[in-house]
């Protein structure tokens, strides 16, 4: 806090309380955005994409763990990478302690990454996680999901990224999508978020907003340049 925007009780109470009035306006619009969220058609899959995990193969139809919500946390890790995606790596922090959670609301939980199993273990092992994590090297589930480029899309430097054409700023992306099945099986696709949508789904992020100093990346060449693996600080 610099001198200029020192204050006494009073202002700040009265300065305090005028922000909290917007604070919970702000709350009862994401609640009616939520409402809408929740009614969105609903998308039906047609194919039971297959998954390899440690033990062999998982169709998506599994990863439900006999739940009919799933949601699925698309991690940019390409094939040829060593390590998964700092970004990522920064919101996959706090997925472990939150999905048993998750599980109590009928709502199972899965990454997916295009890296072959054998590297997304390795870098699990390395970062301490538990959550389920699959590759979808040998299929197109990144690519229907628009967070991946094909090789047509990288020379043509264009692709759909959030419901959108963007530049191809590199071979993978980032996202989460939802999905439900109901009694006889069927699955559909409900909702996919992408870029800062998924900011809300970051604890960390949500806590440093709170703070004098926000989250400090004004002067970063981009937002997230300072973020570091859990094991780099």
């Amino acid at each position: 806090m610099t001198e200029s925007n020192a204050t006494d009780r009073a202002e700040w109470l009265r300065a305090r309380i005028a922000l909290l009035e917007e604070e919970k306006a702000h709350v009862r619009a994401g609640d009616e955005i939520a409402a809408r969220r929740r009614a969105l058609p609903k998308l039906k899959l047609e194919k039971d994409y297959i998954f390899k995990c440690p033990q062999g193969a998982v169709k998506l139809s599994e990863l439900f763990d006999g739940r009919s919500q799933l949601i699925v946390q698309h991690f940019m890790f390409g094939p040829d990478w060593e390590e998964g995606c700092p970004s990522c790596s920064f919101w996959a922090d706090g997925f472990d302690p939150m999905i048993v959670h998750l599980n109590q609301r009928d709502v199972s939980f899965a990454v997916v990454s295009r890296a072959a199993i054998d590297k997304l273990e390795a870098y699990r092992k390395r970062m301490g996680w538990d959550f389920t994590w699959v590759s979808s090297l040998d299929n197109s589930f990144n690519y229907d999901f628009k967070v991946s480029a094909t090789e047509s899309q990288t020379a043509a430097g264009t692709m759909t990224y959030n419901y959108a054409e963007s530049p191809v700023r590199g071979s993978e992306s980032h996202g989460t999508s939802v999905f439900l099945k109901d009694a006889d099986g069927t699955i559909y696709h409900t909702y996919s978020t992408y870029g800062r949508g998924l900011d809300r789904m970051n604890a960390a992020y949500g806590y440093l907003d709170l703070t004098p100093n926000g989250r400090n990346e004004g002067d970063l060449p981009y937002g997230m340049a300072w973020v570091r693996r859990h094991d780099e600080y």
